[in-house]
C-alpha cells in the first residue's frame, strides 16, 4: 500500500554566486543531534490518496498463466468494484525479464520469502541441519530479484526478526549462520535490519556446522532445548496460547510489507493432541468404553477431543497470516535427520498435523520429511514465476487501520484456472499509532522498491572520488524540502529527521550504507530550513561497479518521507582510466540548513572533495537555474588528456527527448598532481526558450588531438525565463 500526498512544491531560488570559502564542512553543524521526543501527529493541508497494490498469480494445472492484461481482471473492495489505475507484470522466465535489483519494479511485484526457524518446537540438531539446508538448497534456487528475510520463534523470546527483506544474499547467509547465538554476535547497528549482525571472528573459524562456530551453535541450541524441556514435553494450553498470539503478532507485522510473503516455516511442529485430542488408538478405545458405560468422570474432554479455546486461537492466528497475504510453506525439518537420528536431549511428539493445518489453511503445502529442501523450493518457485500487480485507489478511505476484504477475478476464467490474490488489506493508520518495527518495514519497503516515492521532495547528488585505497570515496549530498519536512509539527520543540542511504550492486548486495538520526531544534533552526530545507552530506565507500543508490529522508514524528533511487556508476579510477564526474553547480552555503554525517568508527579522513580555485564550495544536488542566465559549473575528471579540451552540452527533456545544445564555456583548469582529479571552471547558460520544468544536462569533454571523449550528466530544473 502506498500513500501519496498532493502538495505543490516551492521551487528553490537560484544560487546567487559561488559559495563563500568554508574552513571545513565539519564546522557546519545542526542545532542539536540528540534524540527528539515523539511529537503528536497533526493535521496538515495534504490530501491523502491511498494506492492499494494487489499482487496476483494465475495458475492453470500448476503452471502460471501468461499474457494477461489489466482488462482481464476485476477487483472488488467489499461489494464495490474498483478501477484498476495501475498494472505491472514480472515474468521471471521471459527472455527480457529484468532480474537485476537496479531495475526491478515495485516491491509488490517482487517475491518475498520469510525464512522462519522454530527454535522451541525443533530439535537442536535438526535446526543446525536446517540452517545448512537453507543456505545450500533454498537460497541457490531463488531469483536475484527475490527479497528474503530471516526470523526466529522461541518460547522465551517470541518472534525475533534477524534480517529484514533484502536482496543481499550475503546478509541472508550471515543471518542464517548466526541463529541461536545471540550472545556471540555483534549488535546490529542497521535500524532497518537490511544488514545482518556478524558473528565474532573466533567463532567463524570452522564455517557453518563445523569448528568452534558450529559447536557453539549446537551447544547453545541444546541449552535452549534443556531450558524449555518441561514446556516442550506437552506444550501446555498456556504455551500454545502464547505461541499462537506471538505468531499472530508476527503476521500483523508482515501485513505492513508490500507483496505476497512466502513463509518458509522450518519446524517439527507442536503436539497436535492439544488441538485435536489424543491419536493413541488404545486411549481412544478406553475413552469410548467410558462413554458407553457412563464413566464420565474418567473422560478429559480436552485430551479426548482437543481444546476448543486453543483451536480458536489457532484459527485467529492463521486468519492474521491470510490477511497479511502470507502463505506458509511448512517444512518438517525432522525429516532432515540422517537415518532417523534423534537428539538424546529431547523426546518430541509428532507435530506434523499442526504443520499441515498451518500450511493448508494459508494456501501453502506441508513438505513431509523433506531431505531435499531444494525440491520443495523448486515447486514453490515454479508456481510464482509470473506475478501481476493491480493497483486500485479506493475512494474516501478512512485512516483507521480497518480491514477491507478484496476479491480479484478474471472476466473470462477457463476451467481449471486458479486466481491467487491477497484476500484484503488494512487501511493505513496514523503514523504515531504504528509500532517501531512497522515504521522500519515501511522505510525498508520504500528503499527496496524500484522507483522514487513519497511526498517529501528530495534530491541526491553522488560522485566517486579517488583518495587512495581500493574503493572510491563517494560523497552523497541530499536535499529535502523544508516546508514538507516540517508539516504537521507546529508547536513542537524538536523535529526528528531520519536519513537512510544504501548502495546496492547489480547482484542485490549492499556494498555500503549509512544512517543518521537528527533532532532539529526549531527554536534554534535558521530561516533557511523553511525557506529551502535540509541539506545533508554523507558518504559511502564503493569498489568499481554499477549501483542503485537508495536514499530515504523521513520525519520520524509524522512519517512524511521522500525516497529516491539514483543510478551510480563507479569507474576504475586508477592510472590509465579516464572518467568525468557529474557537473557540479556551486551554490551559496547559507541557502540551506546544512549538516553532515557523524564520524563512523575509525574511518579515515579524506580531503574535502568539492574545491574550485583552492576554495571549498557546496554543490547543488538538483541545480535550479534561470533560462538564459549563466551559472558557474565545476567539471571534475580523472585521466583527462593534457592540453586544450572542448566542452559540449546537450539538453534533454524529462522524457529523454533531445532539445538541442546548450552554451558551455571552459574558463580555467586546475591540475591536482599525479593521480589527482583535474578541475575545470566553466559557465553554463540554459537556452532562453526553456520553459519551467525538469531537464538533464549532458556534458561531453574531448581533446583537440583526439582520443575517447568523456561524458557525464546531471538533472536540473528551470524556474523561469530570463527577460
Amino acid at each position: 500500500m502506498k500513500t501519496h500526498a498532493r502538495r505543490p512544491f516551492a521551487i528553490y531560488r537560484p544560487a546567487a554566486a559561488l559559495a563563500a570559502a568554508l574552513s571545513a564542512l565539519g564546522a557546519i553543524a545542526l542545532a542539536t543531534l540528540a534524540a527528539a521526543p515523539p511529537a503528536g501527529e497533526r493535521l496538515s493541508e495534504v490530501t491523502q490518496v491511498t494506492a492499494v497494490e494487489v499482487p496476483v498469480q494465475v495458475v492453470r494445472d500448476g503452471v502460471p498463466v501468461r499474457g494477461l492484461t489489466a482488462n482481464d481482471f476485476e477487483v472488488y473492495d467489499g461489494r464495490q468494484k474498483q478501477t484498476i489505475t495501475g498494472f505491472e507484470v514480472l515474468d521471471l522466465e521471459s527472455p527480457g525479464a529484468a532480474k537485476e535489483s537496479l531495475v526491478i519494479g515495485p516491491a509488490a511485484l517482487r517475491r518475498h520469502f520469510l525464512v522462519l526457524f522454530d527454535l522451541s518446537n525443533s530439535e537442536p540438531k535438526s535446526l543446525v541441519r536446517a540452517q545448512k539446508a537453507v543456505r545450500e538448497q533454498v537460497l541457490k534456487n531463488l531469483d536475484p530479484s527475490d527479497l528474503v528475510a530471516v526470523a526466529t520463534y522461541s518460547a522465551a523470546n517470541g518472534p525475533q526478526l534477524a534480517l529484514g527483506f533484502t536482496s543481499d544474499r550475503r546478509q541472508v547467509e550471515t543471518a542464517v549462520e548466526t541463529l541461536g547465538l545471540p550472545q556471540l554476535v555483534d549488535r546490529n547497528q542497521d535500524p532497518l535490519k537490511l544488514m545482518a549482525a556478524t558473528a565474532n571472528e573466533q567463532f567463524r573459524t570452522g564455517g557453518l556446522g563445523g569448528g568452534k562456530f558450529g559447536d557453539a551453535i549446537l551447544e547453545n541450541l541444546q541449552t535452549l532445548a534443556r531450558q524449555n524441556k518441561q514446556a516442550e514435553k506437552e506444550l501446555s494450553r498456556g504455551a500454545v496460547t502464547s505461541y499462537t498470539r506471538a505468531m499472530a503478532d508476527l503476521a500483523k507485522l508482515m501485513g505492513s510489507v508490500h507483496g505476497r510473503k512466502q513463509v518458509v516455516f522450518l519446524s517439527e511442529g507442536f503436539d497436535s493432541a492439544i488441538l485435536q485430542g489424543t491419536t493413541d488408538v488404545t486411549e481412544q478405545a478406553n475413552r469410548a468404553d467410558d462413554v458407553v458405560f457412563g464413566n464420565i468422570q474418567n473422560i478429559d474432554t480436552d485430551q479426548f477431543y482437543g481444546n476448543t479455546k486453543q483451536n480458536n486461537e489457532m484459527e485467529r492466528m492463521l486468519e492474521e497470516f491470510r490477511r497479511a497475504d502470507c502463505v506458509i510453506q511448512a517444512i518438517d525439518i525432522g525429516g532432515l535427520r540422517a537415518g532417523g537420528e534423534a537428539d538424546p536431549t529431547t523426546t518430541r511428539p509428532s507435530g506434523e498435523a499442526t504443520l499441515f493445518q498451518m500450511a493448508r489453511d494459508t494456501g501453502g503445502e506441508l513438505y513431509r520429511n523433506m531431505n531435499d529442501l531444494g525440491d520443495a523450493m523448486v515447486r514453490v518457485l515454479k508456481k510464482t514465476n509470473v506475478t501481476y500487480v493491480l493497483t486500485v485507489q479506493p475512494e474516501n478511505l478512512k485512516r483507521d487501520g480497518a480491514y477491507h476484504k478484496l476479491k480479484v477475478q478474471l472476466k473470462s476464467s477457463p476451467r481449471g484456472t486458479r486466481v491467487i490474490a491477497r484476500p484484503g488489506y488494512y487501511a493505513p493508520r496514523p503514523y504515531r499509532q504504528q509500532q517501531p518495527m512497522e515504521r522500519a518495514f515501511a522505510a525498508a519497503n520504500a528503499l527496496m522498491s524500484g522507483s522514487s516515492s513519497g511526498s517529501l521532495q528530495t534530491a541526491v547528488l553522488a560522485a566517486p572520488f579517488r583518495f587512495g585505497g581500493d574503493k572510491a570515496y563517494v560523497p552523497v549530498v541530499i536535499e529535502a524540502d523544508g516546508a514538507t519536512l516540517l508539516a504537521g509539527t507546529e508547536g513542537t520543540a524538536t523535529v526528528p529527521a531520519e536519513i537512510y542511504v544504501y548502495a546496492v550492486d547489480r547482484e542485490g548486495a549492499i556494498q555500503d550504507y549509512f544512517t543518521q538520526s537528527l533532532g532539529i531544534e526549531l527554536a534554534k533552526a535558521p530561516p533557511q530550513l523553511r525557506q529551502a530545507g535540509l541539506k545533508f552530506f554523507g558518504h559511502v565507500d564503493l569498489p568499481a561497479g554499477e549501483y542503485a543508490l537508495r536514499v530515504l529522508v523521513r520525519n520520524g514524528a509524522t512519517g512524511v518521507y521522500g525516497a529516491r533511487v539514483e543510478r551510480l556508476s563507479v569507474p576504475e579510477l586508477g592510472a590509465g582510466h579516464a572518467a568525468l564526474l557529474p557537473p557540479f553547480f556551486p551554490e551559496a552555503p547559507n541557502k540551506w540548513l546544512l549538516t553532515r554525517e557523524a564520524q563512523r568508527g575509525a574511518a579515515k579522513q579524506v580531503p574535502y572533495p568539492f574545491m574550485a580555485r583552492e576554495q571549498p564550495y557546496i554543490p547543488a544536488s538538483r541545480p535550479d537555474l534561470t533560462a538564459g542566465q549563466p551559472a558557474a559549473v565545476s567539471l571534475v575528471g580523472y585521466g583527462l588528456p593534457a592540453g586544450d579540451l572542448k566542452a559540449e552540452a546537450r539538453i534533454l527533456a524529462a522524457d529523454g527527448k533531445d532539445l538541442g545544445p546548450g552554451e558551455l564555456k571552459i574558463e580555467g583548469r586546475e591540475a591536482s598532481g599525479a593521480g589527482g582529479p583535474d578541475r575545470l571552471q566553466a559557465t553554463f547558460r540554459p537556452p532562453s526558450q526553456l520553459q519551467p520544468g525538469e531537464y538533464q544536462l549532458v556534458v561531453t569533454l574531448s581533446a583537440a588531438q583526439g582520443g575517447a571523449p568523456q561524458q557525464s550528466a546531471i538533472r536540473f530544473t528551470v524556474h523561469g525565463a530570463h527577460s
